[in-house]
């Protein structure tokens, strides 16, 4: 039975306990809600961005090293923030940063649209990768304390709502390039889309703060084993995430040389199989447990990536990217969840901490990709990648939390 003793570590910020943990459970529904489409909004900004990159590509006449060099702009925007998401935070609390947060991401969107040579690009990126980063902090732990409120599992059906954003910009994606939408003004649309979800919902975001603890301060914290495994882990997921995202649509493109109107397809094949493995995946864990799923879920990986390098083909490769969908699914939602329960330290210390390793892995993966395929090809790229969901599986018997 989970432990959501977690949820005494926030501060009440007004009167905490009388708004929420006596509230209608109308309302708490409705909180759920508003968090899951902040959820929404994120991977569907992110969405829109991956489904354009093969267009941006061709249009500033970008070769693979070049996109892979570029795309390391998104990380460096990650690492600037990640000193300062989880202060930012706590001082002054999810609920006021993640609306800000949200929509500088949207605006940041707006600007990618607008570059005209590489390094506008870049510059955009790191935007882009700053605003995602405190977004990212903030909504998760939102995530966190609405699953404590409802003390359940709901953690892993928030990521679904990101997967399913991601299915749906792959969709306005593949719509906008059929109408012939230039990138700009397809990401100008989206961003109004992100505009509204934050005017409807800010209001029932949780008003939340963790304590803080001053005297803890001044004592050196020596690094917890269980959660550097646990950001390991996450690193290899969403590095094998984040090349479907970024890679997947070239992979079509240049290696399985499907037609224009099919590139996105083993995107959308992707998409569509993490979200219903998150939306399903509680009920997977409590069936088989956290230890069997997770590594079935590394084995999957490796086995989907591998098989798209040996049969590069249309349909082949379509079941692959499928595969590793349903391998990544639900390997970050578990993971948060873990942390956000952590006995000894704070929720927003052990979600920052697992969260922004694990985030990395998304945004340092594409890049070194790009990378790794001037010098052996694309294949070669995604035979590499494959191997983390191999480490996956051998790092989950590491960690005490799994059992």
């Amino acid at each position: 039975m989970e432990d959501y003793n977690f949820i005494g570590s926030i501060k009440a910020k007004g009167k905490y306990k009388k708004t929420y943990r006596d509230a209608k459970q109308s309302y708490l529904n409705r909180i759920r809600w508003a968090v899951a489409m902040f959820y929404f909004g994120m991977g569907l900004s992110f969405a829109t961005w991956a489904s354009r990159i093969p267009a941006i590509k061709s249009a500033l006449n970008l070769s693979d090293g070049e996109l892979g060099t570029i795309l390391f702009a998104l990380p460096i925007g990650q690492l600037t923030m990640m000193f300062f998401s989880g202060k930012l935070v706590t001082r002054f609390g999810s609920d006021r940063i993640l609306p800000f947060a949200i929509l500088m991401y949207a605006f940041s969107l707006t600007n990618i649209g607008l570059a005209q040579n590489a390094w506008q690009l870049a510059l955009g990126l790191i935007s882009f990768g700053i605003f995602g980063n405190l977004a990212n902090i903030s909504v998760n732990t939102q995530g966190i304390y609405t699953e404590g409120l409802f003390r359940r599992a709901i953690l892993s059906s928030f990521h679904g709502m990101w997967s399913l954003a991601g299915f749906t910009g792959a969709l306005v994606g593949l719509g906008m390039l059929a109408l012939n939408i230039t990138t700009y003004i397809h990401f100008v649309i989206v961003a109004a889309v992100v505009v509204v979800l934050v005017v409807i919902n800010f209001k029932y975001l949780i008003k939340a703060k963790e304590k803080v603890r001053p005297e803890k301060k001044k004592t050196f914290r020596k690094p917890d084993m269980s959660l550097i495994l646990l950001g390991v882990i996450g690193f290899c997921s969403m590095a094998s995430e984040g090349i479907m995202f970024d890679w997947s649509g070239v992979y079509f493109k240049d290696i399985v040389k499907a037609p224009d109107s099919l590139v996105v397809l083993g995107y959308t094949s992707f998409m569509i199989m993490m979200a219903s493995g998150r939306f399903f995946g509680g009920h997977l864990i409590d069936r088989f447990g956290r230890k069997t799923v997770m590594q079935i879920s590394g084995l999957m990986i490796s086995s989907g990536l591998f098989m798209a390098v040996f049969f590069p083909y249309i349909i082949p490769c379509t079941i692959a990217f499928m595969i590793v969908g349903l391998g990544v699914s639900t390997v970050i939602p578990t993971l948060y969840s873990i942390a956000g329960k952590h006995p000894t330290i704070p929720t927003g210390e052990a979600l920052t901490a697992v969260s922004s390793v694990s985030f990395l892995g998304f945004l340092m993966g594409p890049p070194v990709i790009g990378h790794i395929s001037e010098q052996f090809g694309l294949q070669f790229s995604f035979g590499f990648i494959g191997l983390f969901g191999f480490l996956i599986a051998f790092l989950v018997k590491r960690v005490k939390a799994f059992e």
